[in-house]
């Protein structure tokens, strides 16, 4: 059973969110609270592994509340302003729901925290070995180099080789791979390919418009066939910044 929270400071957001947790078997509501300052006092008393969070809330926001977090459990933002999604995605929150959202949507988001906690939790040594390692080791200048994942800003596709460009490193690591080597390789750990050329981490990207976003200070082009995908990893609507 997965224990959870909600935190909302509209009644009637909270009430819809109650409805749809209780209709999930493997969800349990522990309470609902108006504003952080309420939810910090639960997470001191109860062990709470989900908490679904408004961004837009008097006093505390929901990124300010969840920045102030130690220890964190799985998030999920419910909010009715899109604009935040990129943050979300640098807090590491599991999934970002754009109000109104339907109880389908609802579902999609919590089997992802369904499949997360029990891959996580499961004692069984052949499933703990299939947890991926936030690292990889690539063959460059006749080495062979560790890469920490979280660290990789973007990669760019040349022929035959790659460039590996990491957050506060000047110069990329080169080696000889595939783009969609390396895609199948992060496709599930936040990355995403925006261009046929460009590899991004969602959690990098500062800003997107129209045909380019901002990895951190670089500005990348966003091919057409990707443009669709990429907004909707980021919880966007392609056709806002048509």
């Amino acid at each position: 059973m997965i224990r959870c929270i909600c935190i909302d400071d509209e009644p009637l957001a909270l009430e819809m969110m109650g409805d749809f947790i209780r209709k999930v078997p493997f969800l349990q509501l522990v309470t609902s609270c108006k504003n952080a300052l309420e939810a910090y006092d639960i997470l001191d008393e109860e062990t709470i592994d989900l908490i679904f969070v408004d961004v837009e809330m008097p006093e505390i926001n929901g990124i300010q509340f969840v920045q102030s977090l130690k220890q964190k459990p799985y998030i999920i933002f419910s909010t009715a302003y899109k604009k935040y999604a990129l943050e979300g995605f640098e807090l590491d929150v599991i999934d970002y729901l754009v109000k109104p959202f339907s109880f389908d949507r609802f579902y999609k988001s919590v089997t992802k925290v369904k499949e997360a906690h029990t891959l996580i939790n499961s004692s069984t040594p052949s499933v703990l070995r299939q947890l991926p390692p936030d690292y990889i080791f690539v063959n460059s200048d006749y080495s062979l180099v560790k890469v920490n994942i979280p660290e990789i800003a973007y990669i760019e596709g040349l022929k035959d080789y790659i460039k590996i460009y990491l957050s506060n490193v000047s110069k990329p690591i080169v080696t000889r791979m595939s783009m969609k080597s390396i895609e199948e390789r992060l496709e599930l750990l936040g990355f995403k390919r925006v261009h046929k050329s460009f590899i991004v981490n969602l959690g990098k990207i500062t800003s997107i418009k129209k045909t380019r976003l901002v990895v951190e200070e670089t500005e990348l082009f966003i091919g057409d066939n990707y443009k669709s995908p990429l907004y909707k990893a980021l919880g966007l609507d392609v056709s806002e910044d048509a």
